[in-house]
């Protein structure tokens, strides 16, 4: 491994900023990130040209082409090949395209940068793009709170200018896996990613660090663009929500929870048959999947889910 590259502050080179600033952003958490890609070339340049224009750039990025053949390792080598900060690794080709296929890429990715000196560890897709702040940002809430163990924004997807989940049903302790970031402390706490083929492999990363004392949080006042929707690769329009509703199961969510997040969905306009697809595919898992988390994952997860239930009902939000 090559040595250790000081974290870049690009506003220290802008005329006319204040010294102070650069003093201030010096002090932040130094970061790394890595990125699994597989045939990310329609999007993977976005992602590229965002964190090299980021005010505050990581130590090391290792970007993990995972059998990529469309083209996404000669627009990573091209960037690479200007900043040394940036590194490619090249993973052999595989058949099957998967979300534990992601986290083999992932470690790969990790054993390049374990021996750094680093403190905040981000898991960042390939498909995504954001404000030249973003990670300045972030790190400054992890310089805030030490008890901070993953953090992120909202994102958007598609024409929509607001976020895409719902916070009413989604907690803002849920930080969603397209731009997932750690404390190295708490990535190490919770045993990093576990290979799941269904995927949900950021849900369980974020929960689990609840269980284990670390707080969690989605910081509302940012956000970020997803360019691909969310588990629609490979998959016809009206597949994604029963697959979303046959993870919720395997994953260990309430029953009365999915009925209820099920119901609102269906009576939202924009999405009114969404939501009986993803209660058929909930209980679809009921009848023919095995739930794939522990008891005490399981309990934790409908402890949570029905807390924000009965807050729901009694008009929070948290």
């Amino acid at each position: 491994m090559s040595s250790e590259i000081p974290l870049v502050l690009k506003s220290s080179s802008v005329p006319g900023v204040d010294p102070r600033l650069t003093e201030a952003m010096s002090t932040l958490p130094r970061y790394v990130l890595i990125t699994p890609a597989r045939n990310e070339a329609e999007f993977i340049e976005l992602t590229l040209k965002s964190v090299v224009s980021q005010t505050l750039q990581p130590l090391r990025w290792i970007i993990v082409s995972d059998g990529s053949t469309d083209g996404t390792d000669a627009i990573v080598e091209k960037y690479a090949a200007e900043h040394e900060w940036i590194e490619l690794v090249q993973m052999p080709p595989r058949k099957e395209r998967n979300f534990a296929g992601k986290v083999h890429a992932f470690d790969a990715g990790y054993a390049r940068v374990k021996d750094l000196n680093f403190e905040v560890i981000g898991n960042l897709d390939g498909d995504v793009s954001f404000g030249e702040d973003y990670f300045e940002f972030l790190m400054a809430k992890f310089a805030e709170n030490e008890r901070l163990g993953v953090g992120g924004t909202p994102f958007r997807e598609g024409s929509s200018t607001s976020s895409q989940y719902d916070y009413r049903f989604t907690s803002s302790e849920h930080v969603s896996g397209q731009c997932q970031i750690f404390r190295r402390e708490c990535f190490q706490d919770i045993g990093g990613y576990i290979p799941r083929e269904i995927g949900g492999i950021d849900l369980v990363a974020v929960t689990t660090a609840r269980m284990k004392g670390w707080e969690t949080r989605a910081f509302l006042e940012k956000t970020y663009f997803h360019h691909r929707r969310m588990s629609s690769e490979g998959r016809s329009a009206w597949k994604v929500p029963l697959y979303m509703g046959r993870k919720d199961y395997v994953l260990g969510s309430s029953p009365l929870w999915a009925f209820f997040q099920c119901l609102y969905q269906g009576l939202r306009r924009t999405t009114p048959l969404n939501g009986a697809l993803r209660l058929m595919g909930f209980i679809w898992g009921m009848t023919s999947e095995q739930i794939q988390v522990s008891p005490e994952f399981v309990r934790y997860r409908r402890k949570e889910q029905m807390g924000r239930l009965r807050k729901l009902i009694a008009g929070k939000r948290k």
